[in-house]
């Protein structure tokens, strides 16, 4: 700007550089006009900077913009204070803003952008500084700093403008890249480069490839949990017509009632009226009006309405009967229907579906009605349980120990506390071991042992006590055992036999501990215990003592005999893992029994190579409990026996029946599928004998034990079979003879005829020995099991004339004997499945035997053809014998338990002769008749019944019926056309009143296995799932789907090649684990070793190694003790094989061979 404004235009028009510096200096470069004029006048240019930007800075003097102006000493107006401050603060804001828009670097800046943009620009500065600074006045110098220049205020740029920023990133070391906004982005067109010929050369480009990738959206399927919430939100009802429906057809289904739906009008958008008022504001953009669109659902308001009415009911009845815990637990129940009605809880429509899913306020809400239940009823056992099983969800296993530790010491004496608390701590694998956990057995039966002596004033005996107390002994042997401690399962069984059996006369008054004290002598003595050679028990031993002077026991020559040489490691180039297994295995049957030193011997404790063998005393004693009822003994001595694997027919209580359950001999149908009436069946009921730890799918037949286990299991039976008379001691007998019968069987299934011969001489030897003796002689059940023993053996006629010289020997007893009347059964059963030539003659003998069994006279052999007249008079006294035991006096509270087993065999042979004379349907009417009454006498008599054994043995006899029922049906079916819908109906009515009959539902599998059409049996197995309590109906689902998926994989497989099939793979293995998944999630199912050893082996199957390893993972957290499930996963998974080891150790599981030892075998 020109100094003078007279001499402005001179410097403009000099052209030369000679006058340009004969005139510089008229130029004063601290002089600007434009700031004057800006504070007497607005700017003539709204767009222009120059007011809202700083000043310049460059590297030479820059020519002003404006050329006319006034002088710089023009003095400026005055401004009031009010004002300054107001500069001073907006002059404060500009500076903060003009670095935050001088830091951000953009490179879409533009030369042509207009000057009014508020957007950032670019500031140029210089090695020169100017030292002028504008009037306080001037807006446009208002937080202008005199290092600055913006490039909106210069018309041209020079080459050297640049921007120099001395202020340093922070985010430079704070981050390891720079920010990605910062990093400029390109695209390459390709993967060519130029220069380069397509055709021999090419480049590989590193990186992302420039190809676009189109995310494409896969289709949500039915199971997502998006899909789910919709399935499980409820339905909207289609029509709302009130009327009854009319029996005259109609042609369509209506939507909505006609009188609400207004007729749509024709126009230009509607031309031929079939849109609706809707469709038509869609069409025209609209929506509909607001009255409409916030009507609100009338259907979710009733259920609202409804939903709170209960609300409302439970509420006032709570409030009323403050004592009623079923009333607080069902109003607990109730919250899981509450939580799902839309509305009820929600208050906006936003957050119904999130209190819908959400489980923490359904917890939260269930913890405070339980809270406030306890407040009212502060000795409720049931309400205290639910608040813990409720606060496992989200408290730690600490806390939760603490808390069931405070509710067994106030109920000291509830014995279903003392097992849930039990199984607890039994399935907590964070503070699961064995000590541990056999430790808190003992306490329990100590507690309660004191509790039923009446030790514990302050807590008197409950009723069923001293059963509650028997199923908890059991509950632990079958822990030891599975934990692989047989040795202290064995003792405990040993113990209980002398204290039960052979107590002296001397302590049987006082109190159990102090008979505990008196038992730890003659235990620590080396006296033989039950099952070893020469054990005379407790009360001979304390005689001995008292008398004084020793027994000396002379060796047997039976003991010289060497043992057999069974080698550990018979092949050393297997795998580290089978060599494991295989010795681990071989270790479990041989050494089950706890090792005593040999006095005939001179062996001493020390020559023990193996101190986990040796059980001492503390081991057993707190768990010794006394057993006055004679029921419970002699259940003791068969739990003995079936702990063995002797078939007594027993069957552990509900309690524990599932926690000890552990191979799949559930599944097992027998050897004779095809002889349905005389099927042998084992009743094993899926729990191995001592000593067995087999792979799962093992075919479990009675394989007997080493030299030494048959040895000790004879000793047992010459031990316990003198302690009983009558009908124990028959049963006794019958359960030996079963037992070595069941190794007959074995040895005809493995087809080894040099065994076969030996066992059966052995077996018919016994027979006869245990026929020889006195009270025996009589015994018809013996006499049955020694003729199908010689029937199995395939001599029929040796057979029929033990069963001939067994009938002759009853006499005139007729129908009242139960015994005889199930050797009749057997003797007709056998021979009516008796393959021959003629089915005449085979249904002629059976009808002789049933016929013979109806007359006094006594019977003989087989002659010929029976004659109708005695068919007849045979015909008549079933039935008359039938009304007499369905009278009154059978079905009273007085009827003794023989007059409902003589029921139970009579029904059954009047059932066979039935059928055998008229036709199956007569069989048929005869079952339903004995249903219809036996029915309504216990519907009548059994809610008043104060002994439940009564009821307990019509439920039998109505069982057995339905198991008669049954296999007729299903031999009617091989020997003749016979629809299946009737079997398969009656299969199904039985199983829905027994759901828990093992044998029902292996004759329903192999039914429905011969079926293609599924989707009826899948309904079934799920409605019976869901509404029973015991675990079979889910095992036998299971088992049916993994059939009918084997069949589809023999399909598709035949000779090698892939086949097309008409049964879908896949969906069957999705179902399994499904069924698997839900078998966990019910009452018994999580804690059931057996079936998390099936859901391993099935995901094994499928080949998904990692899933697999899940599973087992989880089943450790649910059934750590059980040690086949740790050699299930070594088989499965064996490079982890030293960690499950370690596991195993850590939780105190029995090892047999540990790693270190094996590594010595393997080196020798």
């Amino acid at each position: 700007m020109a100094l003078f404004p007279a001499f402005a235009g001179v410097r403009e028009a000099a052209g030369g550089g000679g006058s340009r510096k004969e005139l510089d200096w008229l130029n004063n470069p601290s002089f600007c006009v434009g700031t004057l004029t800006s504070l007497s006048q607005p700017s003539e240019e709204p767009t222009s900077p120059i007011p809202e930007r700083s000043p310049l800075r460059s590297r030479s003097p820059l020519k002003s913009e404006s050329s006319d102006g006034s002088a710089h000493g023009r003095k400026l107006p005055q401004v009031s204070r009010k004002k300054k401050k107001e500069k001073k603060k907006k002059r404060k804001h500009h500076r903060k803003t003009k670095r935050k828009h001088g830091q951000s670097s953009s490179s879409e800046s533009e030369p042509d952008t207009d000057l009014g943009k508020d957007r950032p620009s670019w500031s140029l500065t210089g090695t020169q500084k100017e030292s002028e600074k504008p009037s306080q006045g001037n807006t446009a110098a208002v937080g202008a700093s005199p290092h600055c220049v913006w490039l909106e205020d210069v018309e041209a740029l020079t080459g050297e403008t640049f921007r120099v920023d001395k202020k340093p990133d922070p985010a430079n070391w704070e981050y390891k890249s720079l920010y990605r906004g910062d990093i400029a982005r390109y695209k390459r067109k390709g993967d060519s480069c130029l220069g380069l010929n397509p055709k021999k050369q090419c480049i590989s480009w590193e990186g992302a490839s420039a190809s676009k990738k189109h995310s494409h959206r896969v289709p949500e399927r039915y199971f997502t949990k998006k899909n789910v919430g919709l399935l499980h939100a409820d339905g909207v009802a289609v029509s709302c017509n009130t009327e009854l429906p009319s029996s005259e057809p109609v042609l369509f289904i209506p939507v909505k009632d006609s009188e609400e739906v207004a007729a749509p009008v024709t126009s230009w958008l509607n031309p031929l009226g079939i849109y609706d008022k809707s469709t038509s504001q869609w069409l025209q953009g609209l929506g509909p009006p607001e009255q409409e669109a916030k009507q609100p659902d009338s259907q979710v308001d009733r259920e609202s309405a409804v939903l709170k009415a209960k609300v409302e009911d439970f509420n006032r009845r709570v409030r009323e009967n403050p004592h009623d815990t079923e009333l607080w637990l069902a109003f607990v129940a109730f919250q899981d229907e509450a939580m799902k009605s839309p509305g009820l809880y929600a208050l906006e429509d936003g957050e119904r579906e999130k209190r819908k899913a959400s489980l923490k306020l359904l917890l939260e809400k269930k913890l405070a009605i339980l809270e406030r239940a306890i407040d009212s009823n502060q000795s409720s056992v049931d309400l205290k349980l639910a608040r813990l099983r409720l606060c496992a969800e989200f408290w730690e296993p600490s806390v939760l120990v603490k808390e069931w530790q405070k509710l067994i010491f106030l109920h000291p004496n509830n014995t279903a506390l003392w097992q849930k608390y039990l199984v607890f701590c039994q399935s907590q694998f964070s503070t699961f071991s064995v000590s541990k956990i056999h430790g808190l057995y003992g306490k329990c039966l100590s507690t309660l042992s004191a509790v039923n002596d009446g030790s514990i004033l302050s807590h008197p005996a409950l009723p069923g006590t001293e059963e509650a107390m028997f199923a908890l002994f059991l509950q632990q042997c079958h822990f030891l055992r599975q934990a692989g401690h047989s040795e202290k399962a064995i003792s405990l069984f040993q113990a209980m036999v002398d204290f039960t059996f052979f107590k002296p006369d001397s302590v049987r008054d006082l109190p159990t501990k102090a008979q505990v004290e008196f038992f730890e002598p003659f235990w620590d003595s080396g006296e033989p215990r039950a099952g070893e050679k020469g054990a005379r028990g407790w009360r001979a031993w304390m005689h001995q003592q008292e008398r004084g002077g020793w027994v000396v026991i002379t060796p047997d020559e039976d003991d010289d005999e060497p043992e057999e040489d069974d080698q550990e490691i018979k092949d050393k180039s297997l795998p580290r893992w089978q060599i494991w297994l295989a010795a681990e295995r071989s270790r479990d049957q041989r050494h089950w029994r706890p090792w005593r030193p040999d006095k005939t011997k001179k062996q001493t404790e020390e020559d023990c190579e193996d101190p986990e063998r040796q059980v001492l005393f503390d081991d057993i004693g707190q768990s010794l409990i006394r057993l006055s009822s004679q029921a419970l003994r002699f259940q003791l001595v068969e739990a003995f026996l079936q702990f063995l694997g002797v078939p007594s027919g027993f069957v552990p209580p509900a309690s524990c029946l599932y926690l000890a359950m552990d191979e799949s001999s559930v599944f097992d149908s027998g050897l004779h599928d095809d002889k349905p009436l005389t099927a042998f069946d084992f009743a094993f009921s899926g729990l191995s004998c001592v000593g067995r730890m087999d792979p799962l799918g093992c075919r479990r037949w009675t394989r007997g034990h080493s030299r030494e286990g048959e040895e000790f299991i004879r000793n047992v039976f010459h031990l316990v079979m003198p302690l009983f008379s009558g009908r124990q001691k028959s049963h006794l007998c019958f359960s030996w003879l079963q037992y070595e019968t069941a190794k007959v069987i074995w040895c005809l299934h493995t087809k080894n005829k040099k065994r076969l011969k030996s066992q059966g001489k052995n077996c018919k030897k016994l027979a006869k020995n245990l026929l020889k003796e006195p009270e025996n002689r009589n015994n018809f059940c013996l006499w049955k099991q020694y003729a199908h023993l010689e029937w199995l053996l395939g001599n029929i006629e040796d057979a029929r004339k033990v069963f001939d010289t067994a009938l002759s020997m009853a006499g005139g007893s007729e129908l009242k004997d139960r015994e005889l009347c199930e050797l009749s059964l057997l003797y007709a059963e056998l021979e009516v499945e008796q393959p021959s030539d003629s089915r005449e003659a085979a249904t002629a003998r059976a009808v002789h035997v049933l016929t013979q069994l109806t007359e006094s006279s006594p019977s003989g052999p087989y002659t010929g053809p029976v004659l109708a007249t005695r068919v007849l008079k045979a015909r008549k006294a079933y039935e008359h014998a039938l009304q007499g035991c369905l009278g009154e006096n059978c079905v009273s509270d007085g009827a003794p338990a023989d007059s409902l087993d003589c029921l139970c065999s009579l029904v059954r042979c009047f059932m066979l002769f039935q059928y055998l004379t008229v036709g199956i349907d007569a069989a048929v009417r005869i079952s339903e008749q004995v249903f219809a009454k036996l029915k309504d006498s216990v519907s009548r008599e059994v809610p008043g019944l104060e002994d439940r054994g009564l009821s307990q043995s019509l439920r039998s006899v109505l069982e057995a019926v339905s198991l008669m029922h049954t296999s007729l049906l299903r031999f009617h079916m091989t020997v003749s056309v016979y629809p299946r819908a009737r079997l398969r109906e009656a299969l199904a009515d039985a199983l829905r009143r027994y759901p828990g009959n093992q044998l029902l539902w292996r004759s329903y599998v192999q039914t429905q296995s011969q079926s293609h059409a599924a989707s009826k049996t899948r309904r079934f197995f799920d409605a019976v799932a869901r509404s029973a309590s015991p675990l079979e109906p889910w095992l036998f689902a299971i088992e049916a789907e993994k059939r009918r998926r084997s069949l589809a994989e023999t399909v598709q497989r035949v000779g090698g090649r892939e086949i097309h099939a008409t049964i879908p793979e896949t969906g069957l293995t999705h179902r399994i684990r499904a069924l698997f998944e839900n078998a966990l999630r019910s009452h018994h199912g999580s804690q059931c070793p057996l079936l998390w050893r099936m859901y391993l082996q099935f995901l094994v199957s499928l080949g998904n190694k990692e899933r697999s390893k899940g599973v087992f993972y989880k089943a450790l957290q649910h059934c750590p003790w059980a040690k086949v499930l740790y050699m299930d996963a070594m088989e499965y998974f064996p490079d982890e094989l030293q960690e499950i080891l370690d596991l195993m150790t850590e939780k105190e599981l029995r090892v047999r061979m540990p790693m270190e030892e094996l590594e010595l075998l393997l080196e020798d």
